[in-house]
């Protein structure tokens, strides 16, 4: 199978039907051979039912229907599972990505060797104050942390080769960094195209404003766990080395200060009532307790069963 379409949706009954139709009708005018996978969320109206309607018209239409909302990486997480197409394309369901986009992003894992291709909504049809401005400020974060050079990573249209998702886990929020993901499972070719994005048809966005600072922390978080997930001691031993050293050199402050002044007959108050005495006790502690919390982390990583999971490009 050439392509698998992965659509994870909450609420978006009104658009599917023409969604589907577009998509069947690019396929077909490809010749590509495909599947359609629409993941619902937990959706409150009528979404299932049109997902049955769209699947018994068109059996290349495959559901998955959650209990409850789990948000877009559980969903995606499990549209990876079920893809089967050799390259998988995901998209939303609110008609905001084209799918004559499709073919564009096939060619470029197909032909030009790349493992994610990310799309680039240069021209936004969202609200410039409250998506446009805050959408530049994560991007610009994403790659500094990351260093991948992408200007859209939080762009729902994307296309991957099927070894990369089958090869990555996609949990919590982290569907924000897939190219990320995939950069740390060890898939370098990671590249962008330009798309057109429309302004939504039906409904309403689904994410609020609190999906900008849930996004930093998701980053810090894969920042951490991607440089010292497998070594934490490197983190903590590093940093309760610094404040232990922070703390050592405020004493020996104290103490020549205190030897200088004694010596020159000047009065110098009392070691226990200098500010500073109580800053290096700290520091001194914090290095203690950075240290002990690196040992407790290697303790964990060496007996975890994820200790010694590479994944492997090629074996004879």
């Amino acid at each position: 199978m050439d392509i698998s379409v992965v659509i994870p949706l909450f609420n978006e009954a009104e658009s599917l039907p023409e969604l589907e139709a577009w998509i069947k009708r690019v396929m077909l005018s490809e010749g590509y051979s495909y599947e359609i996978i629409m993941v619902d969320d937990g959706s409150t109206d009528a979404s299932w039912e049109v997902i049955k309607g769209l699947s018994a018209a068109n059996p290349l239409v495959h559901g998955i229907r959650f209990r409850r909302n789990y948000g877009k990486s559980a969903a995606l997480y499990c549209g990876f599972d079920k893809a089967q197409g050799d390259v998988v394309i995901t998209m939303d369901a609110d008609l905001q990505d084209s799918p004559d986009e499709i073919p564009g992003l096939y060619k470029k894992i197909t032909e030009e060797g790349y493992d994610v291709v990310s799309g680039w909504k240069q021209h936004r049809q969202d609200n410039k104050l409250t998506k446009n401005l805050p959408s530049k400020l994560f991007n610009a974060t994403a790659r500094r942390v990351t260093g991948i050079k992408l200007h859209d990573m939080n762009c729902g249209l994307k296309a991957y080769s099927r070894e990369v998702v089958k090869n990555i886990e996609v949990y919590g929020e982290m569907h924000r960094y897939i190219p990320y993901l995939a950069k740390n499972a060890g898939f370098s070719k990671i590249g962008e195209q330009k798309v057109h994005h429309q302004k939504r048809k039906y409904g309403k966005s689904k994410f609020g404003m609190n999906r900008f600072v849930n996004g930093f922390l998701d980053l810090m978080s894969i920042w951490f766990l991607s440089t010292f997930g497998k070594k934490p001691m490197y983190f903590f031993g590093y940093s309760g080395l610094f404040m232990f050293l922070v703390g050592f050199v405020m004493v020996i402050v104290i103490i020549v200060t205190k030897l200088v002044r004694q010596g020159n007959g000047v009065y110098y108050r009392p070691v226990t009532d200098q500010p500073l005495f109580y800053l290096a006790l700290v520091a001194v502690i914090l290095g203690v307790m950075f240290f002990l919390a690196g040992f407790v982390g290697e303790m964990i990583s060496r007996n975890s069963g994820e200790r010694n999971h590479y994944n492997i490009k090629e074996e004879f």
